[in-house]
This record gives C-alpha cells, sequence and structure tokens, in this order.
C-alpha cells in the first residue's frame, strides 16, 4: 500500500519576501510515514497521467475546486497561553496596568493544575483551528504546569516552542520565584521537554521581560541557553513607561536592547515581542546578532502602546514574524495578526504625510505592507524568526506538510464566492475576511489535527484503464 497523499488543485505559498508563489493546477504529495513534502508540481493537467508515472496510482487522492486552496500553516511568534482565559479584557488599560491588573494575578492560579489542564486545552485547540500550526508560547512560572502545557500540546499535535516564564523581582509577592527556584526549575523544564523526543516540541528560554528579572538570572538564563543550545524569547521596547522604567533598573547598559545583549541573551536563536520603539543604535544590536522580531501590532494598538514600523526593520535585514500576544491582542488569530499588521503600516504611512504636512517637506517614500508581505510574514517569516525555515514556512520538497485547506465554499464560509473570482482574489479575500470557518483541515507533519470539516474527504480516482507512457 502506497503511504502518499496526493492534493491536487490550487497551492499558495511564500518564496520569499516579494514573491508568493500561485499554482493554480499544483500537486503536492506528501509521505504520511514522515509527514514530509516528496513531490511539488506546477500545470497539471492530467492528473492520472501524473499518477502513474510517478508510481502513486495507490495514494490517497484529494481534489479541490474553485473556491479551495491549501497554503503554508500559519506561525504565531509570540502567545500567552495562560492568558487565553481574560482574552478581549482590560482593553482600556495601558501595558503596566493591565499586567498588574489582570496577568500577574490571573496568571498566579496556575498553580493549580485543574485550571491548567482547563485552559490549556481550550487554548492550544481554538489556536489550532485558527491555522495556527506553528507556536511560540509563553507559559507561567510553575514548572507543573508548563509540564502540563507541554503534555497537551503534543497531545493535540502542534508544533510549538514553549516557555517557562522567568521572574524574580518587582512582581506581586504572590506571584513571584526566588532566582535559585527559577534557575533549577528551567532546567527541569527542558529536560522534560527533550524526554519527549518530539520533533514537534522546542523548549524556549523565557524571561518575562527585564523588568522582572535580575542580572543573576539573566546571566543563569543565558548559561542555560548556551548548554542546552535552545531559543531565547521576551519582550522588547515595547511601551514608553516599561521602557524608561527598564532603563532606570539597569543604568550600566547604554539602552533597553542593550540590557539583553550584557546578559547574553541576543543571538540568532533570540526573538523579541514587539520592538515597537527603539533607537537607530538598538536596531543596528538586532542585526549584529542576527536577533528576529515578532510583530504584535493588536497588543500594540489595543494597549495603546504605539505603532511598529516593520517595514524599518525588513529593510535592514531583520527576521520578522507576526504574533497574536494574546492576550495583549484580543484574537488568537494569525488571520487577524495579519490585518493588524496591515493597519499598522498603513497608520505609519499616514504618519510620515502628515509629518511632511506639518514640516512643509517633500513626503518620505514609504511602502505599507502588501498582502503577500503579510502572508510570508504570516508563514515563511515566522518560520525564520524561530529558526524553522528549513522545516515549514511553505511547501519547498523536503518540508514538513503543516498547511491549512481552506475551503470558502462550505455553506456557513464567511466569504461569498463567485464565479469570476480570481485564485488571487479569493486569497485576498481570505486574508481580510476569513476566519476558522474557512479553514476546513489543518495539518502538522501530515497529520490532520484540527479543522472545520468533520471528516476528510478522499476523492477516489479511476486510472484502472489508464497507461504508462
Amino acid at each position: 500500500m502506497n503511504s502518499s497523499t496526493v492534493f491536487y488543485g490550487a497551492l499558495i505559498h511564500s518564496l520569499s519576501l516579494k514573491e508568493i508563489d500561485i499554482l493554480p493546477n499544483g500537486v503536492l504529495v506528501v509521505d504520511q510515514l514522515t509527514g514530509t513534502i516528496t513531490h511539488l508540481e506546477r500545470d497539471i493537467s492530467d492528473l492520472d497521467a501524473f499518477l502513474i508515472e510517478q508510481g502513486l496510482t495507490q495514494s490517497k487522492i484529494h481534489k479541490l475546486v474553485h473556491g479551495q486552496f491549501i497554503v503554508p500553516g500559519f506561525v504565531d511568534t509570540h502567545a500567552h497561553a495562560p492568558q487565553y482565559t481574560y482574552m478581549g479584557c482590560g482593553m482600556d488599560l495601558p501595558l503596566l496596568e493591565w499586567l498588574d491588573t489582570y496577568t500577574f494575578p490571573v496568571e498566579s492560579t496556575y498553580a493549580s493544575l485543574h485550571q491548567a489542564e482547563t485552559a490549556y486545552t481550550k487554548a492550544v485547540s481554538r489556536f489550532l483551528r485558527n491555522g495556527t500550526t506553528t507556536c511560540s508560547w509563553f507559559a507561567t512560572v510553575h514548572l507543573q504546569a508548563c509540564q502540563r502545557l507541554t503534555d497537551i500540546i503534543e497531545q493535540l499535535g502542534q508544533r510549538a516552542y514553549i516557555g517557562k516564564v522567568n521572574m524574580d523581582q518587582n512582581a506581586p509577592d504572590f506571584y513571584i520565584e526566588t532566582t535559585h527556584d527559577s534557575l533549577e526549575n528551567t532546567r527541569l523544564f527542558i529536560d522534560y521537554v527533550h524526554s519527549k523526543k518530539s520533533s514537534l516540541l522546542t523548549p524556549v528560554i523565557t524571561p518575562r521581560f527585564a523588568i522582572n528579572c535580575s542580572s543573576q538570572l539573566m546571566h543563569g538564563l543565558s548559561a542555560l541557553a548556551k548548554e542546552y543550545n535552545v531559543p531565547v524569547q521576551s519582550h522588547l521596547c515595547e511601551n514608553h513607561e516599561e521602557i524608561k522604567f527598564t532603563c532606570s533598573l539597569f543604568p550600566d547598559s547604554s539602552h533597553y536592547t542593550a540590557i539583553y545583549r550584557d546578559h547574553g541573551l541576543l543571538s540568532e536563536k533570540s526573538y523579541m515581542a514587539h520592538c515597537v520603539h527603539m533607537e537607530e543604535e538598538e536596531v543596528d544590536l538586532l542585526v549584529e546578532h542576527a536577533t528576529g522580531v515578532s510583530h504584535c501590532a493588536n497588543s500594540n494598538f489595543s494597549l495603546h502602546s504605539g505603532v511598529c514600523d516593520v517595514r524599518r526593520f525588513l529593510e535592514k535585514g531583520i527576521k520578522v514574524g507576526l504574533g497574536t500576544d494574546v492576550a495583549g491582542g484580543f484574537s488568537p488569530s494569525v488571520l487577524d495578526a495579519m490585518r493588524s499588521a496591515f493597519m499598522a503600516s498603513k497608520t505609519i504611512k499616514m504618519m510620515h504625510q502628515k509629518k511632511a504636512k506639518e514640516e512643509a517637506k517633500e513626503e518620505i517614500k514609504y511602502e505599507p505592507l502588501c498582502p503577500g508581505e503579510l502572508f510570508y510574514l504570516a508563514t515563511l517569516g515566522g518560520a525564520q524568526v524561530l529558526g524553522l525555515e528549513d522545516t515549514v514556512g511553505n511547501f519547498a520538497v523536503g518540508k514538513a506538510f503543516d498547511a491549512l485547506w481552506v475551503d470558502l465554499t462550505q455553506e456557513d464560509s464567511p466569504i461569498d464566492v463567485f464565479d469570476k473570482d480570481t485564485l488571487m482574489h479569493m486569497f485576498e479575500k481570505f486574508i481580510f475576511n476569513g476566519n476558522d470557518r474557512a479553514i476546513s483541515h489543518v495539518y502538522v507533519q501530515g497529520r490532520r489535527v484540527s479543522g472545520e470539516a468533520k471528516t476528510e474527504t478522499q476523492v477516489p480516482v479511476d486510472i484502472k484503464r489508464k497507461r504508462k507512457i
């Protein structure tokens, strides 16, 4: 019995920031034993002949129709799993006040494994339904709850980076660790994730942000990152008040970004969320250390932190992906992250226009993000931020089949399809109007893990009378 699955129809993926590859009559073949892509072909008019030629006549066949297409799974480079329970709440508050009012009290409740079990199961399931096949998660300070999150992610089949949060200062008494416990439990957590021996699960060093971490803790976390060769994630330059307070705690560092550098936390395996308010010297430091950026536009708007100029990073060759930043962001969907990034980019354009008019100067030429670039940031760009560009992000042969089967023809689809709609039109409609109801199937490493459709329908192909040419 052939172990391959064949998808025939419209395929869309990114080759680079500026290149989107659209295959109206594409064939994508997945080896179900490994979950990897073995063939990607374009302009196949005779599927039966192709199957005979490639020895795939016994494969499972899925034929897509007009209004359906397959895209790579979304990569969310920044989300807080425990905050899912109050997603959408407190959007009238600025960052630091929001943390004190909602985040710290709620996250402290994850000392209860029952709370962790219930909330994490719902959070990961919801993210998968929304097409997030890869997610970089912040958990809490609690070792056992972090381990339970890892178990749940493994059971539900998501590809994930998982971080036990570290915080040993400037936090409420009911939600703080000692430096020793923070480091020891981080080591235990890394060992626990590695004990799973799963290519889908990666532990990530997670100092919450410099405000909550002493120098001793950050140096210790840096040592762990190097010892285990694991990534580092944190927050950076999100809010003016945060930046001012952070810099006051570390006067020997020249600026906020330098704090992480001075503690050995910036590298090509590091990525920082937000990066809204950065001096040019700080941006250059990200370039120097090949550190990535998680752009969380929804959160930046919602907590009125500011507007991040992503184009500035991209022009300097900095790796950029998108983050929902639940619950600073009020949506678990990377589609929303794309739209928020789009509006942030448009806002930057208008800010340039306003400044030019006020100063009676010629307007700076600025290009807002286009749909193809947004899609890249949501897929291949995010994969690059996490160091997974050789594993996921597009449909290159040899990569894992992490993908979404988009179906705009479903009865309760949020999008209407018309006969004259081109594939590009439908793709753009999905970006700006789609939601989980337009995603029939979600695949991770070749396995269906979620989706709106109740079952995965196989389309039989009659090729008994075909002869090999």
